[in-house]
């Protein structure tokens, strides 16, 4: 994905191509700026687990939207900052992503697990559910159950699993498809 003429990397011409359906193309756009936009998207949201969040958002953003980008209005890396910078901004905006709770909730939030593995044990023995439930590695399964049984959003898994947020949204995502599969 270098330019040819000055070994430098070619955004503009990654950017067309993820456009065009080169997967590769967002690939080389990832391993080249993923790093730096994460740290740009920690300096707004002091967080890390939102940043990666914003990051992730923002790239998907770039997939979906490469078709719109216009060398004539802006380089191809200024366009992908923009990308991140206002996703960071809106989640900021959002203030939904605050965690602003009173004492009489942290007790709640703490029985969680408690929470999930109660509701996990209540599951008839015979339910087709239960037992697709089980066939799950015990992460997916603890990450399912504590976003659909006590609501947790990604970023709360994360944190409560000490895991990165992309890995909590993987195992929700592929234990949801292993579950699909198996309850069909």
């Amino acid at each position: 994905m270098r330019d040819g003429t000055t070994g430098q990397f070619d955004y503009a011409g990654a950017i067309g191509r993820c456009a065009s359906g080169d997967r590769a193309a967002l690939e080389a756009l990832f391993a080249v700026e993923a790093g730096r936009l994460l740290a740009v998207a920690k300096r707004f949201l002091h967080r890390r687990d939102l940043a990666e969040e914003a990051v992730q958002d923002a790239f998907i953003q770039i997939w979906r939207k490469a078709g719109t980008f216009d060398p004539a209005l802006g380089s191809g890396r200024g366009w992908i900052y923009a990308i991140v910078r206002n996703r960071a901004l809106n989640m900021l905006r959002d203030g939904a992503r605050e965690d602003l709770v009173g004492d009489e909730h942290l007790a709640a939030w703490r029985d969680g697990e408690s929470t999930t593995r109660d509701a996990f044990e209540r599951l008839p023995l015979e339910s087709r559910l239960r037992r697709c439930l089980e066939g799950l590695d015990a992460e997916k399964r603890s990450s399912i159950l504590m976003s659909y049984v006590a609501g947790y959003s990604h970023g709360e898994i994360a944190g409560r699993l000490a895991v990165p947020l992309g890995t909590a949204k993987a195992w929700v995502r592929r234990g949801l498809a292993a579950l699909r599969e198996c309850m069909s």
